[in-house]
């Protein structure tokens, strides 16, 4: 019995005004895979994603995310199972001011009813592997950009979620950084077997997933098997 896709699109249309973003665009990403959207800029890579997490909707085609087709969820449901499925990386971290490092990752989890001292306890550990357990108590207006981005990062990963997804998850961080980050996000994802997609302009970031979809004027103009 064949085992379905974590997620899949199939022919997305999306325009933001008289501005074309996706013009059928199709990607099925199996459990447990790992694979790249690159293409130049403005080539539909962060709607694609953005369309694949629920946040946006395409005018045309259908997302169907673990069995669940998200057209025909309501927004609340969508947004539940983005929050209990889902880890999202977007590309400027889109932290809580109000709130320290810490509160920031255990965030999820308390929206899940986790007791808030093992939210804490987990995302402090979370923290630690991302390498910035030493600005846990402060709030991201502290943080450099480099940081920021490693807070959000160990927020998307707190919940072991089933499917990460990330915009330029390195673009904030230096080659050193950037290397030690990406090889987290690959041996999480492998680790707990979920589906990781990330979004990159980066050459090394793409060649470190099993796969490469090619975008080019909002549609996918061809796949690279990394293996």
């Amino acid at each position: 019995m064949t085992t379905p896709p974590t997620v899949e699109a199939t022919n997305l249309h999306k325009a933001f005004g008289p501005t074309p973003a996706l013009r059928g665009a199709s990607l099925r990403v199996a459990d447990g895979e790992s694979v790249a959207i690159t293409g130049p800029s403005g080539s539909g890579k962060s709607t694609l994603l953005l369309c694949l997490a629920g946040v946006l909707t395409p005018e045309t085609g259908t997302v169907n995310m673990l069995g669940t087709d998200l057209d025909q969820l309501s927004t609340t449901a969508r947004t539940r199972l983005r929050r209990r499925e889902i880890g999202l990386v977007l590309q400027f971290g889109q932290l809580v001011p109000e709130l320290t490092a810490t509160e920031n990752v255990g965030l999820p989890l308390l929206l899940e009813e986790k007791n808030r001292a093992a939210a804490t306890t987990i995302a402090l550990d979370w923290l630690d592997r991302l390498g910035v357990g030493a600005v846990a108590d402060q709030r991201p207006g502290e943080l450099s950009g480099g940081q920021q981005q490693r807070v959000a990062i160990a927020r998307a990963l707190v919940t072991a979620p089933r499917l990460i997804l990330a915009d330029e998850p390195t673009g904030a961080l230096d080659s050193v950084s950037a290397e030690s980050v990406l090889d987290l996000l690959v041996t999480t994802a492998r680790d707990t077997g979920a589906s990781l997609v990330i979004v990159t302009h980066d050459n090394r970031v793409a060649a470190a997933a099993d796969r490469d979809v090619v975008l080019r004027d909002g549609a996918v103009e061809r796949l690279v098997d990394q293996a």
